[in-house]
């Protein structure tokens, strides 16, 4: 469905497209719940499938720089999963992301999470997802499939924002622990110096 003439403008456009609609609809006071339940947790636990997963690895990291006890639960089998959410319970956060075509995987793990006394955050794309009405709070974020590609963009960008939330929410634990990072790094020469 898109121009074959000109896939590179009509890619870009369409998932300008996207982020606007997401930027339109999205619910603060629901994205500001979603904070609060990252900053309270005893533990985070990241489920996604398929290409969602990219999302999940990214918000992973960085989330893992801004506090401890956030893990990324892999979705290479269905008893693996549930392996990794043995531990889930009061008091910690499940984070699931599903999209067209949506996980069965994604879902009975939030639905697993939440028996067990988890909080449950749903990061997907409208009140027809599987996460609305079982997640305590949904952020929706547009990603219809360009051809055979999910368009991952507003979801990535909503993660972002989630990210900078919850770290200005916790300035100065970010930054002792970049500062750390600054050091090991130039100690054990991670990165490339750049010539002036």
């Amino acid at each position: 469905l898109i121009d074959d003439r000109n896939i590179l403008k009509s890619v870009l456009s369409d998932d300008i497209d996207k982020l606007q609609a997401t930027l339109e609809e999205i619910d603060q006071d629901s994205f500001d719940k979603a904070i609060d339940m990252i900053m309270s947790a005893k533990n985070i636990y990241i489920f996604a499938s398929r290409t969602s997963q990219s999302l999940s690895s990214f918000l992973e990291f960085y989330l893992n720089l801004l506090r401890d006890g956030v893990h990324l639960v892999r979705d290479n089998s269905a008893a693996e999963a549930y392996e990794q959410l043995i531990r889930v319970g009061k008091g910690d956060l499940f984070i699931g992301f599903t999209f067209p075509r949506y996980s069965s995987r994604a879902a009975k793990g939030m639905a697993f999470a939440k028996s067990c006394g988890a909080s449950t955050v749903g990061i997907t794309d409208s009140v027809n997802s599987p996460f609305y009405g079982v997640a305590d709070t949904c952020l929706f974020a547009k990603s219809e499939m360009v051809s055979f590609v999910d368009s991952l963009v507003a979801p990535l960008s909503l993660v972002n924002a989630l990210v900078l939330a919850a770290g200005s929410r916790s300035k100065d634990a970010l930054s002792d622990t970049f500062k750390h990072l600054e050091r090991v790094w130039s100690e054990n020469n991670v990165f490339e110096t750049s010539e002036s």
